[in-house]
């Protein structure tokens, strides 16, 4: 089982690669699977690749849920 854990897109190198906070750990990841993704953005990523757009309401759900648990 994998667990998603909704990353925010802060730098946008080129069409490919970006750079997503994870609560403080920063990660270059690969973009190119999902279309439209803009810097502020944020993405469920999966071996480096984002591969789903939240919406910043579904977002801070998930991590909302994240901080219960903890």
């Amino acid at each position: 089982m994998c667990l998603a854990f909704p990353g925010k897109i802060i730098k946008i190198q080129n069409n490919q690669q970006a750079t997503a906070d994870f609560k403080g750990v920063r990660k270059e990841i690969n973009i190119s699977l999902v279309d439209g993704v803009k810097k502020g953005d944020y993405v469920i990523v999966h071996a480096g690749f984002a591969i789903q757009a939240l919406s910043k309401k579904d977002a801070w759900e998930v991590l909302k849920e994240f901080e219960e648990k903890l």
